[in-house]
């Protein structure tokens, strides 16, 4: 064929038609039965030589690329950039910075790096779960918060939740699923979370540590959880794509608005995410992501539990204390005291604090908001401690007033005397603590001779129970109380 045939036929132009065939004449390939049974890489090798020596471009020394591709994982500040500047100074005749990185590239190729793999997704089968990268700003009481944005992706019809919280902890994060449930109207076969904290305690792709709230929540609604490998967002492609479209369709459009509360934001955000999910989907996929999540993938998720799931933390494995406390966000509460020094698991809710050992309730109180104080249940206490509690003076004054006038009045100097609430307490509890003991005929006589003696000491009043001859007086005369250190008399009120 004549050169503008070939040029025609081949697109190519006179210059370049021109230097193949200079390069084809150079290596000695002038006939088409010396190319007819070359492969496309051999023939490139045998045409495009180096011009200096006649050497063949693979010849030059190349590294040992799976020792390259190790050390750019083992330190995160090398670069293959650094790596071919050691490489060119040990071979001053090797390749180009561009020529050693398109072999590098090859090579992880060849190796089946660098390529994606192409996800099945079933409907129903799981939901992507995701936070934006983007925040956006609320004025909350005058000051100026950052509000996160949570997003999930059902992978198969592309449908999309998302909302605001002002934090990603933990109670934040079980409430945006909860509500994510709802929105869908029943639950996918498993959640496919990155490893926050709120979700992953410790990132194990083959076994990971669930956040033990998180693993009851996936238990009350009968799903799974597979957390992401680490720092590998192709894991949750779908989420990913959420959030790329959320940001674009849905946080630009609000970026001049100015919002005052989060419900103010949420609700701004709603009409702009069912616009989103109503968006046609890209050819060649038909329909939206609305249409196709109500035709084929609705039916698909499981009901939602009759009951509702209550928020709460739950922090497993707590030792109680040999006061039979358990420490729950800063704040301690009791146990039945058979439970001191035992382990517990503690489920923290906005409103409850309950306790439970092996699955069984145990305890339940209204959350405190107090730091370091104490929240103690008189049935959980053991019978001597529930005595001390209840020694109060209203207490004593009443046990003595059941004994005697004489035990009763005698408890009342004492309290009266003693300089704390205490010390008056203590002391009462002294006297009448010996009813048991010697009865309480034998401690009203006592405290009798004790207030005609003016002595206010509870050992006073034991001593003289104890003493060989036992206090005893008079019997009292017909028609009247007879004489009485107690008694003021009628001329008292004169």
């Amino acid at each position: 064929m004549s050169y503008s045939q070939i040029r025609r036929s081949c697109g190519l132009s006179n210059g370049t038609l021109n230097g193949l065939l200079a390069r084809a004449e150079k290596a000695g390939l002038t006939r088409w039965e010396q190319v007819r049974d070359l492969s496309e890489e051999a023939l490139e090798r045998r045409l495009f030589q180096r011009a200096d020596d006649g050497q063949w471009l693979e010849e030059r020394p190349l590294p040992d690329w799976a020792e390259v591709e190790r050390d750019l994982r083992r330190h995160k500040h090398l670069t293959l950039k650094l790596v071919w500047g050691e490489y060119i100074e040990a071979n001053p005749g090797g390749y180009g910075f561009s020529q050693f990185c398109d072999y590098f590239r090859r090579w992880r190729r060849e190796q089946g790096r660098g390529v994606t793999l192409r996800q099945e997704h079933r409907p129903g089968e799981a939901l992507q779960v995701d936070y934006a990268g983007d925040t956006v700003v609320v004025m909350d009481g005058g000051q100026a918060r950052e509000a996160q944005i949570f997003v999930v992706c059902l992978p198969f019809s592309g449908l999309i939740y998302t909302e605001a919280t002002w934090t990603q902890q933990l109670e934040d994060w079980l409430a945006s699923h909860v509500r994510a449930f709802n929105f869908l109207g029943g639950v996918p076969g498993a959640l496919v979370p990155d490893n926050l904290k709120s979700g992953v305690t410790k990132a194990n792709f083959f076994d990971p540590v669930l956040n033990a709230s998180y693993y009851e929540l996936a238990r009350h609604y009968g799903t799974a959880i597979l957390p992401t490998r680490v720092r590998k967002p192709r894991d949750k492609p779908a989420a990913e794509n959420a959030v790329l479209q959320v940001e674009r369709w849905v946080l630009a459009p609000l970026r001049h608005q100015t919002f005052f509360s989060l419900g103010e934001l949420n609700a701004a955000m709603m009409p702009l995410r069912e616009a989103l999910n109503n968006r046609p989907l890209s050819p060649p996929r038909e329909g939206t992501r609305r249409s196709v999540f109500e035709a084929e993938e609705r039916a698909l998720l499981r009901p939602l539990p009759s009951d509702p799931y209550v928020v709460g933390q739950w922090d497993l494995g707590r030792t109680v204390g040999a006061d039979y406390h358990v420490i729950a966000d800063g704040h301690y509460y009791s146990v039945p005291c058979a439970l001191a020094r035992s382990r517990v698991d503690v489920f923290t809710t906005a409103t409850l604090v309950t306790i439970f050992q092996r699955g069984e309730r145990v305890a339940s109180h209204p959350r405190s908001p107090i730091k370091g104080g104490h929240t103690t249940l008189p049935e959980h206490m053991p019978p001597g401690h529930r005595a001390v509690l209840e020694r109060t003076p209203e207490r004593m004054r009443a046990e003595a007033a059941g004994i005697g006038v004489a035990t009763a009045t005698y408890v009342d100097r004492l309290l009266a005397s003693r300089r704390h609430v205490e010390q008056g307490v203590r002391a009462a509890y002294g006297v009448v603590r010996l009813a048991a003991k010697y009865g309480a005929m034998a401690l009203e006589k006592a405290c009798e001779r004790a207030l005609a003696a003016g002595v206010l000491s509870p050992r006073f009043v034991e001593g003289l129970l104890k003493a060989p001859t036992r206090p005893v007086l008079p019997e009292p005369i017909e028609g009247g109380p007879g004489e009485h250190g107690n008694v003021r008399g009628s001329g008292y009120y004169h």
